[in-house]
């Protein structure tokens, strides 16, 4: 419970004053001039009357700025957003809720609350007469186009009297933080290649509980069923035995985002870096609806969520809060000031990586070898390319004439390598991407299968 306009220590009164007389309107400075210019042309011309009307205009601005000052209304205020994570472009609702909680009611109340530019203009919003122990409400729209964490508050009251002689601003002490995400765009369930349900691309089997041991028969518990029963060893140890079944695991997927600044040229939110977050964070979203085992990984080798086996979610539980985290991380990162995937390269030290899905800027042809070498750690492979040139060049310009550039070269490198990879052009749609990456996927897996039967 925050309290707005307090009153002051002793030792605060001669500051105090000065605060209230600051706070004097133009109504009240006018007031107070002309009581002072009245009280001296009555002492030059020896008007007594006149001197009257110039002390009641000079006091009357006082006295308010004064009561006004030790005004001791109790009002806590609070803020609720809905939702607190919200997409890129799209709005979020503020509610601000205020209550009186003392014994006496409050005067004319003007509310405003602080927020950054980007989120729109400034609220604010008059409040009438609050009785007491009684409450308004009142809500306001905030949107931005840019993706980050933005600070909302603190909440402030303005203060005034009936007069308009004074304004007086208390401010709350409690802000809240609105979380801007990546745009995220729904995807289409592709099969990649013939995945199969359970199995497939990043697909696993493991034990029904941990460990080896569980190929051991256990013994027989209220609920079980009784075609698992295991015959030949409840023979042998005398009493109801059933089999532990392997079950397969949830599939694994690591996005792999490059976030370095000397691959991307460019800013703003239709810059091919803020594509590559956006694609990113929709796959990431795709891959979780689908059951999979989701990580974010960058090319400075740092991991999200990074706990569990491997750095993946395990439980579902796991997997709503790990979206959260990625989610939250997305919404804030930024260009790194790495020249190589090394990193990355690093984190990809098992052979059971399941699916990889690459989200890349420019690559010369260390770095494009490199990713090509990931290949070998994971189920599968997918890169979207974000070649600058290919990026920068405008709808319907032709190529530069000459040889193979830079991002061709690259998307061979990665061909070669067994990568499905795809060029994003400025102003594709990830969801057609994503339909064109599992065609060229189910065509190289048809290509391999015949080479093997000649």
């Amino acid at each position: 419970m925050t309290t707005a306009g307090p009153a002051p220590a002793p030792e605060q009164d001669k500051g105090g004053l000065r605060t209230a007389l600051a706070g004097l309107t133009t109504r009240g400075r006018s007031f107070l001039a002309a009581g002072v210019a009245a009280a001296i042309c009555a002492y030059v011309l020896g008007q007594s009357d006149l001197l009257r009307v110039g002390l009641l205009l000079a006091v009357l601005p006082l006295v308010c700025a004064t009561v006004l000052y030790r005004t001791r209304y109790r009002v806590a205020g609070s803020r609720r957003l809905s939702p607190a994570r919200v997409p890129a472009g799209s709005e979020a609702r503020v509610h601000l809720r205020m209550d009186n909680v003392s014994r006496l009611p409050t005067g004319l109340l003007m509310l405003q609350d602080r927020v950054p530019y980007v989120l729109g203009p400034r609220p604010r919003f008059v409040l009438d007469r609050v009785e007491a122990g009684g409450r308004r409400e009142v809500s306001y729209r905030v949107r931005s186009d840019l993706r980050g964490r933005y600070p909302l508050g603190p909440l402030q009251l303005r203060l005034t009297d009936p007069f308009g002689m004074c304004e007086l601003t208390r401010s709350f002490s409690t802000f809240d933080t609105l979380t801007v995400i990546p745009r995220v765009e729904a995807l289409p369930p592709v099969r990649l290649g013939g995945e199969a349900k359970g199995y497939g691309d990043g697909r696993q089997r493991s034990l029904a509980l941990a460990g080896e041991d569980d190929v051991i028969p256990r013994g027989y518990r209220r609920g079980d069923d009784l075609r698992r029963v295991h015959w030949r060893s409840t023979a042998r140890y005398g009493e109801l035995m059933v089999r532990r079944e392997e079950q397969p695991q949830r599939a694994r997927c690591t996005v792999l985002l490059d976030t370095r600044a000397v691959g991307y040229l460019g800013a703003g939110p239709d810059s091919a870096f803020e594509w590559a977050v956006s694609g990113a964070a929709s796959m990431l979203v795709h891959m979780l609806e689908r059951g999979y085992s989701v990580r974010l990984l960058t090319d400075t080798g740092s991991s999200v969520p990074g706990e569990g086996a491997d750095g993946f979610a395990g439980s579902s539980q796991e997997s709503a809060d790990a979206a959260g985290l990625m989610m939250d991380t997305l919404a804030v990162i930024d260009h790194s000031d790495g020249t190589g995937l090394s990193p990355a390269y690093d984190v990809l030290r098992g052979g059971n990586e399941g699916l990889l899905v690459a989200f890349l800027g420019d690559l010369d042809e260390e770095q494009a070898g490199l990713i090509g070498r990931m290949r070998r750690r994971s189920g599968g492979a997918i890169a979207f390319l974000l070649d600058s040139d290919v990026w920068t060049r405008e709808s319907g310009e032709p190529p530069p004439a000459g040889g193979e550039s830079a991002g061709e070269e690259s998307l061979r490198l990665l061909h070669e390598a067994g990568w499905t990879a795809l060029s994003v052009p400025r102003g594709a749609s990830l969801t057609d991407l994503w339909r064109q990456a599992d065609r060229q996927r189910a065509g190289l897996v048809s290509g391999i299968g015949t080479e093997g039967r000649s």
